[in-house]
């Protein structure tokens, strides 16, 4: 290749797909106002933001469960429509990006890369976040955890945010703080980056999870050599 070629060929990859909540977003701040409001109705002080953040990124059973540990898992399960309509109204008043991400983002796209999102939170409450981040326009394609029939591990939606950006899943690469994101990636035949800012217990093993690399910040994707090959 001629150095005029190497200087226009693409530094990032074609297209990248990311979770959302502990990759792009740090929301445990609206997901701690949401918990603290369900305690606060039943009678209950606040809870530390250190108990809840490591699962934030396991969803809303999870939560309300660090929440009240003590109440039956089906009276808990009962409660996640309250959950989810707290939620929204708090929603993006108190999280932010992380660090590094606008500027990675902004990276991506001045080199052409084509970047959208698949999460695992209900597709209406994603949505909803678009306007509020700016990227309504930006986002190339948005698949929540109620789009299609399955949802991660499971690679259907992985597979079917490449198809609708129009990039075969091994032009394309997907970053997730959870395994499973990665075990959704590696489903797919997608290189994976494991997001090692985002949400996780102590007792997780991100090594264990066969991601094809691992960051640990947002700022390190914006070399071109973080990324998997």
């Amino acid at each position: 290749m001629s150095a005029s070629q190497q200087a226009s060929a693409p530094r990032f990859p074609r297209a990248v797909l990311f979770d959302l909540d502990g990759t792009l977003l740090d929301s445990a701040p609206d997901m701690l106002a949401t918990v603290n409001a369900m305690r606060a109705a039943r009678g209950r002080g606040p809870m530390a933001m250190d108990a809840l953040r490591p699962v934030v990124s396991k969803g809303a059973r999870a939560m309300a469960a660090a929440a009240f540990p003590d109440v039956d898992a089906d009276e808990r399960n009962g409660w996640i429509p309250e959950f989810l309509e707290i939620y929204e109204r708090e929603l993006g008043h108190h999280g932010e990006l992380f660090d590094g991400v606008a500027e990675m983002l902004a990276a991506l796209e001045a080199d052409g890369c084509a970047w959208g999102i698949v999460t695992n939170k209900p597709e209406y409450l994603a949505r909803k976040l678009m306007p509020l981040l700016g990227w309504e326009t930006r986002c190339a394609v948005l698949i929540g955890g109620d789009t299609l029939p399955q949802r991660k591990p499971h690679p259907l939606p992985l597979l079917h945010a490449a198809d609708a950006m129009g990039v075969a899943p091994a032009d394309c690469v997907y970053v997730g703080d959870d395994e499973r994101d990665i075990a959704a990636a590696r489903a797919a035949r997608m290189r994976s980056v494991v997001a090692l800012w985002g949400y996780r217990l102590d007792e997780d093993d991100p090594q264990a999870w066969q991601g094809d690399v691992l960051v640990e910040t947002p700022r390190q994707l914006l070399d071109a050599a973080a990324w998997p090959a």
